[in-house]
Formats: C-alpha cells, sequence, structure tokens
C-alpha cells in the first residue's frame, strides 16, 4: 500500500490541513474550552498552530484565530502574512476577521458557518469588504460537518446541568 493510500487518510490539502485545525480543536474540547482550532500554512508547512485558550489565559482575545496569527508572524519575522492560508473549524468571528484583514492572509479555509456572527460571509463578509485594504480568498464547508459536531457536542455538554435542574 503507498503513502497515498493510507486509510482514513486524505491528501487533499484543504482536507488535511483542516484535519489538524480539528485536532486542535478537540485539545480546546480537553480543556474545556470552546472547541475551535486553527492552523496557519506557508509553502505547505504549518507554522501557526493554536486552539481557544479564552478561559486558561482569562483573556477575550484569545481565540483560536489570533493566537495562530501571533504564532506565524513570529516564525516569518513579519506580521505581513500575505503568503499564508489560515485553516479554522468555525467561521472567524469580526475581531478574528479584523486580524486576518490586518495580517493580511492569502486565502481563509474554514469548517462551519456561523449565521449569526460570523464575519466570512455569515452575518458579515469583513474579509472580502471593499473598503478595506486588504481581501482574502473564502472557502467555507470543508469538515464542516465534523468542525459543527465538536461544537453540538461541546454546547449539548454545557447545557445539560441546567436542563436538569
Amino acid at each position: 500500500m503507498s503513502a497515498g493510500e493510507i486509510q482514513g487518510f486524505d491528501w487533499q490539502p484543504d482536507v488535511f490541513y483542516m484535519q489538524s485545525a480539528l485536532r486542535c480543536a478537540q485539545k480546546a474540547a480537553a480543556a474545556e474550552e470552546v472547541p475551535i482550532g486553527a492552523v496557519i500554512v506557508r509553502n505547505g508547512e504549518i507554522i501557526g498552530r493554536a486552539w481557544n485558550q479564552v478561559e486558561m489565559l482569562k483573556d477575550a482575545t484569545a481565540h483560536a484565530e489570533m493566537l495562530a496569527i501571533t504564532q506565524a508572524e513570529a516564525a516569518v519575522g513579519d506580521w505581513r502574512l500575505n503568503e499564508c492560508d489560515l485553516y479554522v473549524t468555525k467561521e472567524p468571528c469580526p475581531m478574528c476577521a479584523g486580524a486576518i484583514v490586518l495580517s493580511r492572509l492569502r486565502r481563509v479555509v474554514f469548517g462551519c458557518g456561523d449565521p449569526k456572527s460570523g464575519a466570512a460571509g455569515g452575518w458579515i463578509n469583513l474579509l472580502q469588504s471593499e473598503p478595506l485594504n486588504h481581501r482574502c480568498e473564502v472557502t467555507g464547508g470543508i469538515l464542516g460537518e465534523e468542525s459543527a459536531a465538536l461544537l453540538r457536542q461541546f454546547f449539548g455538554k454545557k447545557r445539560a446541568p441546567i436542563a436538569e435542574s
């Protein structure tokens, strides 16, 4: 069997990198954080990898995307990430979308959409907004069901004690 035939492994780049982001999201869930994971890729190499750490760090800005951007900027040695792609399990919020635009990421690939507060086309599309100085290519729905299932499971557990009282 060749490496390309390993069962359960998908060699399509978007799926491959989203699987890595999902593993990060699982780490967040294990830490009782909202299960969102992100990776940033440059020239086929992951240079930033993070998951939500809002509760652990007591920092409202410690979203997976923000932490991955900081790691990637350190790896590149510059705040400009124009040759980099972000893979994140859930559509970015407005705060993260602002950071994505400011860091000039080339492309954003997300798992599940967020119609209530997503800023990549769900509620608003800041990533492709004409007045801003940078626009990203956006691809949604890559492993979207897997990403959404993690979130449903997490919030189902959080709400279960409330429902029982």
